[in-house]
């Protein structure tokens, strides 16, 4: 452990990552295991952000929301997993202090963000559904950008409010951190004082933040949910179709969450695959279900795909 002496304390200035499994065995296969995964995570939602790009088809607020929330499950997949991947074949799983917050700094933001996307989108589809005549007016391109703009400010401010009091807590003894990044809870209880006041600050405050989200969502989509029943039209099944993905979607978000807020400050063994489902598969998850339930997304990918073969054929 590497520490500096400072005002008769000893003060950490790097952790360990325990990570996912002590067996070089089982760290071998998991290295080629989310090796594959992450590579997934990446290119899948890269393909959507570019298929929404230049396909004029998909130039609308529902998919400028939807290649945003990729452009965040790029970034949350990137903040942790390839340093969890090069970990795999290190034998000393250290982390800088400066590292660890880095990580706490920006896993809070991407997943405030996407919060706050995911209600953004839940807003979109109210307004197509419910108020189809004022679609165009009210989710504007202005509007579209602000609604991206208030969901990376409030992550933003939401991890910062965080960081404000962890970075300069004394961690002068225990440096070992039970997973692979470094998680705000568990780094807390590390610090060299009495962390049941901070402790209950992080869980009003991410637990606020999500209760106001999940609960916007739950309101929305039981509206549109109840406004597409009444509707006996040709789009009706349509109109299900998207609703089914943006439903799994928030349900495979929130559904961790609400075993983390059970039990904020327990460590359970189930907690190492929630942050991998949070990091890894979530990301992965997230254009499968939106291409393989949307028929223009998947007609899009065809016609980028076509003309990028047809493109090479060229040359």
């Amino acid at each position: 452990m590497q520490s500096v002496a400072h005002t008769n304390l000893v003060l950490v200035t790097e952790f360990i990552l325990l990570g996912l499994s002590s067996s070089q065995d089982i760290q071998l296969f998991l290295f080629f295991f989310f090796s594959v995964f992450y590579g997934a995570a990446v290119l899948g939602n890269i393909l959507i952000i570019l298929t929404v790009i230049t396909d004029s088809r998909l130039h609308s607020p529902m998919y400028f929301l939807l290649s945003n929330l990729s452009f965040i499950d790029v970034c949350q997949a990137t903040f942790a997993t390839p340093k969890m991947i090069a970990d795999f074949l290190n034998e000393h799983k250290t982390i800088t202090f400066q590292g660890c917050m880095s990580q706490i700094f920006f896993l809070h933001v991407f997943g405030g963000s996407e919060m706050v996307l995911l209600v953004a989108m839940a807003y979109d589809r109210y307004i197509a559904i419910c108020k189809p005549l004022h679609y165009i007016t009210v989710m504007s391109r202005r509007v579209c950008t602000i609604l991206v703009g208030v969901s990376w400010t409030i992550g933003i401010l939401h991890s910062a409010s965080h960081l404000a009091f962890t970075v300069n807590l004394p961690f002068c003894g225990p440096n070992k951190v039970d997973n692979f990044f470094c998680d705000l809870p568990l780094v807390i209880k590390l610090a060299c004082l009495e962390t049941y006041v901070l402790e209950i600050l992080v869980l009003t405050n991410s637990g606020l933040l999500s209760l106001i989200c999940f609960l916007l969502l739950l309101i929305s989509y039981t509206i549109i949910l109840a406004t597409v029943h009444q509707q006996a039209s040709g789009g009706t099944s349509k109109a299900l179709s998207t609703l089914s993905a943006h439903i799994t979607v928030v349900v495979l978000f929130f559904g961790p969450l609400i075993f983390i807020y059970i039990w904020p400050f327990e460590s359970f063994p189930i907690d190492k695959f929630i942050s991998v489902f949070f990091t890894v598969f979530t990301p992965v998850l997230n254009p499968m279900i939106y291409t393989l339930r949307n028929k223009d997304v998947k007609e899009a990918m065809k016609k980028l795909r076509n003309r990028h073969v047809g493109s090479k054929q060229v040359f």
